[in-house]
């Protein structure tokens, strides 16, 4: 079964990095591979992106369950997917990786309007273990003054 609109997330990125600058790339994929996302079956929970040596910008680590209808020409569910971005997109992110020692990484998964598999990823900053705390606390606080402003409203 077919789902109409795609969005595949990466909840633990927002708790894990500090979001710096977003970008939306094309990914290549197989056949198999786009049929199985358009089913909803992949995951970028664990996964993240890398420059190989010729510059070109790589997904590593996402998950695309191998498609129920396919026998032998399927695709490895764990390989590395190459990411479509402008050329002066990647030089800029490759700087800035390399330089600053940012990371990369992948926040959605989802199908445009054409029918085409786009990743969102983050050029992100890693936060230290107080920040995570510091997000906890604003996210429990927001929490509590929603709880109070629900209830003095009715």
């Amino acid at each position: 079964m077919v789902q109409k609109n795609i969005n595949i997330k990466n909840k633990r990125a927002k708790f894990e990095y500090e979001f710096i600058d977003t970008y939306v790339a094309g990914i290549v994929l197989a056949g198999t591979e786009i049929k199985s996302i358009r089913e909803g079956k992949a995951s970028i929970a664990q996964s993240f992106c890398e420059f190989n040596d010729k510059g070109e910008l790589f997904v590593i680590n996402m998950q695309v369950d191998e498609y129920s209808h396919a026998y032998h020409f399927n695709h490895r569910p764990k390989a590395e997917r190459k990411l479509l971005l402008n050329r002066g997109e990647l030089r800029k992110l490759r700087k800035e990786v390399t330089t600053t020692g940012l990371t990369i990484v992948p926040l959605n998964l989802f199908i445009n309007d054409r029918g085409l598999a786009k990743v969102k990823i983050a050029l992100a900053k890693g936060k230290k273990l107080y920040d995570k705390r510091e997000t906890i606390k604003d996210r429990d606080n927001k929490r509590n003054l929603d709880r109070i402003k629900k209830s003095f409203n009715n």
